[in-house]
C-alpha cells in the first residue's frame, strides 16, 4: 500500500483550503477497502460506531434539488463514535469538552482522483490531545502506517 501524510500544498490543491484544522492521510487503495479498514480499526479498539454518514451518497442524491450539478466525491463517509474512557477523561478535565463528542473519521475520494483521503479534525492543545491521539492511532492502523 502506498500511504503518506498530505502536505499543505497537496491539501489546498485537492480542494481542502477551508479545512486547515484537520489531519489528512492519503492512499491509492480502493475506497471500499479503506473504508472497511477504518471501520475495522475502530471496532478492533472495542469502540461502537454510532453512525456512518454516507455524505457522498447524500450529496449525489440531493444535488439537483439544490441546483447543483457539481460532483464532489466518488464516495465519502464519516464514521461517528465515542470512547467511554477517553471521553470521560477529557470531560472530567472540562465538562464543556462535550462539544467535541462524538468523534469522527472521514474517508473520501474526491471526484476524478485516484487517491482516497482519510482524516479527522484537530483538537485544542490540552486534554483533547488524547482524542486526537486516539483518532490518529485508528487511522494509522487502518492504513497500516506503523
Amino acid at each position: 500500500m502506498r500511504k503518506f501524510l498530505l502536505t499543505a500544498a497537496t491539501i489546498l490543491a485537492a480542494g481542502f483550503a477551508n479545512a486547515q484544522s484537520a489531519i489528512f492521510y492519503s492512499t491509492s487503495e480502493d475506497f471500499d477497502d479503506v473504508s472497511f479498514s477504518v471501520e475495522s480499526a475502530i471496532l478492533d479498539r472495542g469502540l461502537v460506531i454510532d453512525n456512518i454518514s454516507r455524505v457522498g451518497d447524500m450529496l449525489k442524491r440531493t444535488g439537483a434539488d439544490v441546483g447543483s450539478t457539481k460532483e464532489l466525491y466518488d464516495a465519502a463517509e464519516v464514521y461517528s463514535f465515542c470512547s467511554a474512557s477517553v471521553s470521560r477523561a477529557v470531560m472530567e478535565a472540562h465538562p464543556m469538552n462535550i462539544v467535541y463528542c462524538p468523534y469522527g473519521i472521514f474517508v473520501a475520494q474526491i471526484s476524478g482522483s485516484d487517491e482516497v483521503v482519510v482524516g479527522y479534525q484537530q483538537y485544542p492543545e490540552n486534554e483533547m490531545q488524547a482524542v486526537e491521539d486516539l483518532l490518529d492511532g485508528i487511522v494509522r492502523d487502518a492504513l497500516e502506517l506503523d
